[in-house]
């Protein structure tokens, strides 16, 4: 070998007495990136940025419950075996999907109960939700797990022989699965704010995109991950969440180009704020 990462020696950051856990600081920074980038392209297309900090207040709980809810659904048998496993997120395991799912539905609510549009913030948001998935990832790397199989690449992940999984004791290092996740976030999340400024997307089309695209990404990621994973016909099952949420991703972004421009239909002046695509000429 001649060249590979070198992995953290702890997961966490020794601060005086105490231990601050680097997977649950690196969300919080991404989620803080998040609310700041947000709160930027909301006031951008004309929308209140204070109402970021509303949404968030609500969306971010809402996520860190269904995210572990979905990994404790399709990961039961990685928990800490404790009586606080169900809920141990400082000790990883979020499922990204359930996450967004549970966050989106409870920024729904808050929006329709300001009488905000809905598909125009989604798309504000599309973009920030990336970064905050991309610096995540670095608290994967922390904890020296969301990895995929051997690799002897100069860019090969060093993995410490208690955390490799079952068969792969000999190996010492490992595909960097989250890094090549945090460079495709990075990157999409700047494709999402070009394509925005360069061609007339309705919205929530950038959401659409944003599923679509880190979905598809996923594909590729579940294919070479080798971590402990539930397998269904010999496939883990996320490849095919994966699969199935990129081709809905793609339908439903072809349906909203299609269809009418939700953006036209708000209640009020901050229900109508301006698209975050440039007007046609």
């Amino acid at each position: 070998m001649l060249a590979s990462l070198p992995s953290p020696s702890s997961s966490g950051l020794g601060i005086g007495p105490f231990e601050v856990h680097a997977y649950g600081l690196m969300y919080a920074i991404g989620v803080a990136l998040a609310i700041l980038i947000t709160r930027r392209r909301w006031s951008a297309v004309g929308g209140n940025p204070d109402l970021v900090y509303d949404v968030a207040l609500w969306a971010f709980p809402a996520g860190l419950i269904g995210g572990r809810i979905y990994f404790d659904l399709t990961s039961f048998s990685e928990m800490p075996h404790t009586w606080y496993g169900p809920i141990a997120v400082w000790d990883g395991g979020l499922g990204i999907w359930g996450g967004v799912a549970a966050g989106a539905a409870v920024g729904i609510w808050r929006l329709r109960r300001a009488g905000v549009s809905v598909a125009p913030f989604m798309d504000a948001v599309a973009p920030a939700l990336l970064v905050a998935q991309a610096i995540g990832r670095i608290g994967n790397y922390f904890n020296q797990d969301l990895f995929g199989g051997p690799s002897s690449l100069p860019w090969a992940i060093q993995i410490a022989p208690a955390n490799r999984p079952v068969g792969y004791s000999n190996y010492a290092t490992f595909h960097p699965t989250f890094l090549y996740e945090l460079i495709w976030d990075l990157a999409l999340a700047a494709f999402l704010v070009w394509l925005g400024h360069h061609r007339r997307i309705r919205p929530p089309g950038l959401f659409a995109l944003y599923v679509t695209g880190y979905s598809a990404f996923r594909i590729f990621e579940e294919s070479i991950r080798v971590d402990p994973a539930h397998h269904i016909l010999g496939l883990r099952l996320n490849l095919y969440v994966a699969a199935v949420l990129t081709i809905l991703g793609a339908a439903w972004f072809v349906a909203i180009q299609r269809g009418p421009d939700e953006a036209a239909g708000g209640r009020e002046a901050e229900a109508r704020p301006r698209s975050l695509s440039r007007p046609p000429p």
